[in-house]
């Protein structure tokens, strides 16, 4: 793989790139240190944009705080070399097309008890076999990281178009059952075995499958702000390859 980064480019990628493999339960994630030349200049970005709250948040569904789109030249160098990686290290067939969606910053800022049922438990983006999700830590470890688990009613790991049914009513089942109590999700509980935690780093960028069950570990103390020096901030996005997925 041959990516290319002009040195003046203001989010230059560092080169050439730390890939690493992380193995979680049954699952490879894949990890990049150090990712951009200049971080800060994202930071600089990301003070001076506007974010708004995530769509789904009135209906206290999809991600729980505010979104600014980044800049499109980032976008255009995290495609260059993001999109041979995936297709490198999660074999995907080199004929599916790609489809992404924009990139945005994205800062963690609802209080545990504003939080809906699905968003205090582990939760899949998509259930299609090459969706991947695609994050950078722009904020440090103290606030946490990504975690992967296990439902332990069904053992499943990775939601798939062959169990996402059984999976689905298993789950909501469970949640009309006895809901969750109002707090972001961590370590596991009587539904869901903790595998393990990619834990945030400043200048991280992570690569995983969307279809794996899992959440974003927050420290609720110090984490939830809308101010981007001080917040949960990260940058993602999803890329998906081969028939377009539906619009969320």
């Amino acid at each position: 793989m041959t990516v290319t980064s002009s040195t003046t480019d203001r989010f230059a990628l560092r080169m050439p790139p730390d890939v690493r493999s992380v193995r979680i339960g049954d699952h490879q994630v894949v990890l990049i240190d150090d990712f951009l030349e200049d971080p800060q200049a994202l930071l600089a970005e990301a003070r001076a944009s506007r974010f708004e709250p995530y769509p789904k948040q009135s209906a206290h569904k999809g991600y729980p705080g505010v979104r600014a789109e980044a800049p499109a030249d980032y976008t255009a160098n995290l495609v260059q070399l993001v999109e041979p990686l995936i297709k490198l290290n999660f074999k995907v067939p080199e004929d599916l097309p790609l489809h992404k969606s924009i990139c945005a910053f994205s800062l963690t800022t609802m209080p545990p008890d504003t939080l809906g049922p699905l968003q205090r438990t582990p939760h899949f983006d998509a259930s299609t076999p090459y969706h991947m999700a695609v994050l950078l830590y722009l904020c440090d470890g103290q606030h946490g990281g990504t975690g992967f688990y296990r439902h332990k009613a069904t053992g499943i790991q990775q939601v798939t178009h062959a169990n996402r049914d059984d999976y689905i009513d298993c789950y909501r089942e469970e949640l009309e059952r006895r809901p969750p109590p109002a707090r972001y999700f961590d370590r596991g509980d009587e539904h869901f075995d903790f595998l393990g935690m990619l834990p945030a780093k400043f200048n991280r960028l992570v690569v995983y499958p969307g279809s794996l069950l899992h959440s974003a570990c927050i420290n609720p103390s110090i984490s939830l702000s809308s101010d981007p020096m001080r917040g949960r901030l990260t940058l993602n996005s999803f890329f998906d390859f081969g028939i377009a997925p539906p619009a969320p």
